[in-house]
């Protein structure tokens, strides 16, 4: 089953433009990089679309990473699968400012996250529309995605179309049950992740 980078999720300065997609209201706040359902098909078909993609992690007092974030969703088909969170940059948008926006989106705005002043991702992942290419499928698009570690403080309490989110040990996050159950080659990020934490078993 071809499964899909997700598009930004509707949010109350985006009028719903997720929700319906035959709408097509203004820019919002005046942004004028925003596009219109037409407009983004035609851009998807001609230039690669950068995204962030963050998981979730909590700490102990020491600073070591002890559970994973991992959202359950369901597709349009009824399918359970897992991920991660994960939306595009707008145009004008720092890095910094779409990472914080698409965790409070899929996390709720009390998941608190840590954000450093100067985030750097653990690797760039990118997502082809011709599966074998890379480790990472995308059937609508060629996509570049910025993937992060974001550690979060607070209660998660997922939004938009996920369901919940499952906190994993290190070590089951990486597991093959949970990669099995990512959608997108997802599980190879995850234990990306992980390698870049040291905590790879």
């Amino acid at each position: 089953m071809a499964v899909r980078t997700p598009d930004p999720d509707p949010e109350p300065e985006d009028d719903g433009l997720g929700a319906f997609p035959d709408a097509n209201p203004p820019a919002p706040d005046g942004n004028p990089g925003w596009l219109s359902e037409f407009e983004l098909e035609e851009a998807r078909r001609r230039l690669p679309m950068l995204y962030v993609e963050a998981i979730p992690v909590r700490t102990d007092g020491s600073g070591q990473v002890i559970e994973i974030g991992i959202l359950l969703r369901s597709t349009p088909m009824g399918e359970m699968t897992r991920t991660i969170v994960s939306g595009r940059v707008r145009f004008g948008e720092t890095i910094r400012d779409a990472l914080f926006r698409h965790v409070e989106n899929d996390l709720g705005p009390m998941a608190f996250p840590i954000m450093p002043p100067q985030p750097l991702p653990f690797t760039v992942a990118e997502y082809f529309p011709m599966p074998g290419v890379s480790a990472f499928h995308d059937d609508r698009q060629h996509a570049v995605s910025l993937a992060f570690v974001v550690p979060v403080t607070g209660t998660c309490e997922p939004r938009q179309d996920a369901l919940e989110v499952t906190w994993f040990s290190p070590e089951a996050a990486g597991s093959d049950a949970v990669a099995a159950e990512m959608e997108n080659g997802r599980g190879t990020l995850i234990r990306q992740a992980l390698a870049y934490l040291g905590l790879l078993r």
